[in-house]
This record gives C-alpha cells, structure tokens and sequence, in this order.
C-alpha cells in the first residue's frame, strides 16, 4: 500500500540521509505526519454553503455525550469556513453561552424572553467573539421555569419556531446554519427545538451504554414527525469521545455505523483534554487550539456535513 505521505517525514539525523518509511516512523511521528496531511487537505478546500438554512436540533437523552460541546465546536467550525451560523442555546445551564463568550447573566434578555415573552430574536441574538459570522441566542437561568410555564401558553410547541422563522425572514445578511442546543430530558424546551428544526445531530459517545435509550429518542423523533414537524429527519451521528486504542470504542463505533450506515460521519471526534478545558476560556477548541487533534475533528466533520448537504 502506497503512503503518499512518506515524503513530508524527514529523519534527524546528517543532511542527505535517506527518509524512512512512514511504517519505520514512531506512533507520535505517524500522527504528526497524518494530521499535517489531514490539515493540508482541509485549507485546500472550500465548503459549499447551503442554498438554504440548515437547521440542527443537536439532541440525545442521554447526558454527557458531548451535545453542547459538539454544537459550540461545529457552529465555530463553519463559521471558519465561511458561514454565517446562529447557535441556539435551549439548555436552562447556559454552557453554550459559556463557550462562545456571549453574556447571560440572569438579568440578560435570553431565550426565554423570546419563547414565554414573544419578544423578537433580532433584540437578543448576541454576536460571538470568536468569529464575525458567528451568532449566539443565549440561555440564562430562567429558562429552568420554562417548561412548566409554556404548558399553559397557546402553540407551546411552535413557539421556537415561530420566532426563528421570523428572525430568518427579517435577516438582512441569510443565515447558513442554526445549531440548536437542548436540554438532556425530553421536555417541551426539547419538542420546540425538534419542531423548530429540519434536522437531528446525534452526537454518541464511544463507550458502555453508548446506544442506551436510542431507540427511544428515535421513537420520540418520529412521533414529533409524524404529528408536529413533517419535515424532521435524522440525518446525521457523530461519534464522540473515541479513543482508537481501546477496542470497546472501535466495537462501539463499529455497531453504530452498522446501524446506520447512511447517517454516522466517517470522521470521530477523539477525546480530548483540549477539548474539555476551551470552554473554562470562553473558546471553542476551534479558537482555544486551532491545531489540536480534536480541533482538526470538528473541523473535518463540519467539512463533511457541508459536503453531504440537507437530506433530499
């Protein structure tokens, strides 16, 4: 098997001595040579953009999969390459918010002024720090309230989408991406993001009781299609927190793209201690360590998302 990557090694040592084999090369040095090349291809590239807005319910029932990191890191990633994206924060912790440098402290006018309140998205949209084409609707503390309050409001399941709909319209520049980011329980904060959306990104984490309550959120997915949302699909996973040395990642990944081959991205997001620490700095790994390997991940995958385009 050819390794066109061979000639990008040089070998320590005097001047004109002959390159060694990527397969002679220690395990660090094979992953600085790939990583170089994976780097090369990405700046080689430019992304198409969406003929029209894409919008993402970033979703799984189960915590501690990387939902909001994966949101945070692919809104920034396509907004590197070009996009214009808007980051919808639905989760009453606000660690969206947090990661893309938006204020929200509890007297900010947030998302839940825009659901319970009516007020218009366009007052309360926050631009990001990170990147000019980057846009956050930040989370404050209130939101907590929000569930038991929407109950009694007229359209409680539209209202996320009746308010997104208007701000696309108003829009003086249009908008590429919507990434919403939601809660871990399925609560109407969650059902107004699945009916505000047209797709479903479900991030699974490489590990024990990674495809545990799957199937139910697939069934909660359908159900919402079926009744409110005619439009939703589940169009892509994400494979997170993979560490290729351990054979219960590669068994797990292996199943999941066994279940659904159409929808799981070829690229996995690594675990990363990068990746954990960018958000106690108010960055996305995209910024916080733009060459980082988990930073080179998100960027491929956002690349591989642009590519495949929204489902027909």
């Amino acid at each position: 098997m050819e390794h066109p990557e061979r000639d990008i090694a040089e070998v320590p040592g005097s001047a004109g001595a002959a390159a060694p084999s990527f397969d002679d090369l220690t395990p660090l040095a094979r992953e600085l040579v790939d990583m170089t090349r994976r780097r090369q291809l990405l700046a080689a590239e430019t992304l198409p953009l969406p003929p029209r807005t894409r919008v993402f319910t970033i979703a799984n029932q189960k915590g501690g999969v990387g939902k909001t990191t994966t949101t945070v890191n692919l809104a920034a990633a396509l907004a590197r390459s070009g996009a214009r994206v808007l980051v919808i924060d639905l989760d009453p912790q606000g660690n969206a918010s947090t990661a893309l440098g938006v204020e929200h402290r509890s007297d900010t006018i947030s998302v839940y002024d825009v659901i319970i309140n009516d007020v218009p998205m366009s007052g309360v949209v926050q631009k990001s720090p990170e990147f000019d084409s980057l846009y956050c609707l930040p989370a404050t503390i209130h939101l907590a309230g929000a569930e038991i309050e929407l109950v009694s409001l007229v359209a409680r399941e539209q209202r996320l989408r009746t308010a997104l709909d208007r701000f696309l319209s108003e829009a003086e520049e249009p908008f590429h991406y919507v990434l919403i980011d939601c809660p871990p329980s399925l609560g109407l904060l969650t059902i107004n993001a699945f009916v505000a959306a047209q797709e479903v990104l479900i991030p699974i984490q490489c590990e024990y009781y990674a495809l545990e309550g799957l199937s139910q959120l697939l069934s909660n997915i359908e159900l919402i299609e079926r009744h409110l949302n005619p439009k939703l699909t589940m169009s892509t996973i994400l494979l997170t927190m993979y560490d290729s040395r351990t054979n219960l990642a590669n068994q797990v990944a292996q199943e999941v793209r066994d279940h659904f081959p159409k929808q799981v991205l070829n690229v996995a997001i690594p675990r990363s201690v990068r990746i954990s620490e960018a958000p106690s700095y108010g960055q996305s790994v995209i910024s916080y360590d733009t060459h980082s390997p988990g930073s080179l991940s998100y960027l491929e995958a956002a690349a591989e998302i642009a590519r495949r385009g929204a489902p027909a």
